[in-house]
């Protein structure tokens, strides 16, 4: 009995911590513990790389709203690398002013690797296809190099969702959150791929499995340097149209999470408070699914052995309730935290591939 006893206060535990002890801890230690980014005017010449792989819906408005963008045009060098598109990308992108980069068919990493090593700009921003920038996104975003321990700057993501179907949305405000208690604390555990930058100097090529977001903000603590969120540097992307297409972009998406996690060597060389965050934040919030069964295999078993047991599964049976009957935030809540577990069992089984496709409705 007492395994199950452990077993259960461990993952009630490590759950409660991931989803709302660890932020609030994070937002009250960013009042007390504020390390801030020394930010500066000076505009460094930028080239934005925009990876696409058959992006004709949208590429030419990409293009267009990065050419609008309020910054010198003699510093801004607009690139986009195409991942072997088959359809009118690459032509569509010229016709449009960028400058296009072909790739032998390898995943969006292997493609952004190519185009910074054909480009020349202090700073390498990126971008998706499917994404939109405010006019004065870039010269917030780059304004964090101002500070020469600052290496990498992740801007806000706006996620527009269509009449509420999809809650991602609100759980990217909660993320948001964490997110800049942690740029204030020191440094960021992930990034987006809609809108950040790297100085060129910091740059570095990861395993074309693992992609940006996760990867380049631990590997710039690793080196000694900081990870930075800029919430003035607006970006904006569709939702998908329904929890449910957002429960297979999560699957696809987990997917290279668990590689970079059981791979990826993380943990090494990071900073005490820095450790805790990465915990916290990635691996436990990764975990959410695996601690979620354990929790409701072990509240079953411990049934009838105190009030607590009992309490604890009819919560979680009633979660499991209102998302069968299609309570907005229970079933977003619910798909998001099984999709881990698929997303495990499918790379497992078969490993994750470095190459994409588009997600569903996001266009």
């Amino acid at each position: 009995m007492l395994p199950l006893t452990i077993l259960f206060w461990a993952s009630l535990g490590a759950l409660i911590w991931t989803h709302a002890v660890y932020p609030l801890v994070a937002a009250a230690l960013a009042r007390v513990r504020t390390r801030p980014v020394r930010a500066g005017d000076a505009l460094p010449a930028v080239t934005v790389i925009v990876a696409a792989y058959n992006e004709e819906a949208v590429i030419e408005r990409r293009v267009e709203n990065l050419r609008a963008l309020d910054y010198p045009a003699e510093l801004l060098e607009i690139v986009v690398t195409s991942d072997a598109s088959t359809d009118a990308t690459e032509a569509l992108a010229a016709r449009a002013g960028a400058r296009v980069v072909r790739n032998p068919r390898g995943g969006k990493v292997a493609a952004q690797d190519n185009a910074v090593r054909e480009t020349s700009g202090d700073v390498v921003a990126f971008t998706d296809a499917n994404s939109t920038w405010a006019p004065d996104a870039l010269r917030r975003l780059v304004r964090g190099f101002a500070d020469p321990d600052v290496a990498y700057v992740c801007g806000r993501l706006d996620v527009q969702a269509d009449g509420e179907r999809n809650k991602e949305g609100l759980y990217w405000r909660y993320e948001l959150g964490v997110r800049a208690a942690e740029s204030r604390i020191d440094s960021i555990t992930g990034g987006n791929g809609s809108i950040y930058a790297v100085r060129r100097s910091d740059y570095v090529e990861v395993d074309p499995r693992f992609g940006h977001d996760l990867s380049l903000p631990y590997l710039m603590v690793q080196h000694g340097r900081r990870a930075v969120y800029e919430p003035d540097a607006h970006a904006f992307e569709k939702a998908t149209p329904s929890t449910e297409d957002e429960y297979r972009r999560k699957v696809r998406m987990f997917e290279h999470c668990w590689a970079i996690v059981l791979e990826g060597k993380m943990l090494r060389r990071l900073r005490p408070l820095y450790l805790l965050e990465v915990i916290s934040h990635r691996h436990l919030r990764y975990a959410s699914g695996l601690l979620h069964l354990v929790l409701l295999g072990t509240s079953i078993a411990l049934l009838g052995h105190g009030t607590v047991y009992a309490v604890v599964l009819g919560l979680q049976l009633g979660v499991l309730a209102a998302a069968l009957f299609g309570v907005g935030v229970a079933r977003y809540y619910v798909l998001v935290s099984w999709a881990t577990v698929v997303a495990l069992w499918n790379y497992l089984r078969r490993g994750v591939a470095a190459t994409w496709d588009v997600a569903e409705g996001t266009r």
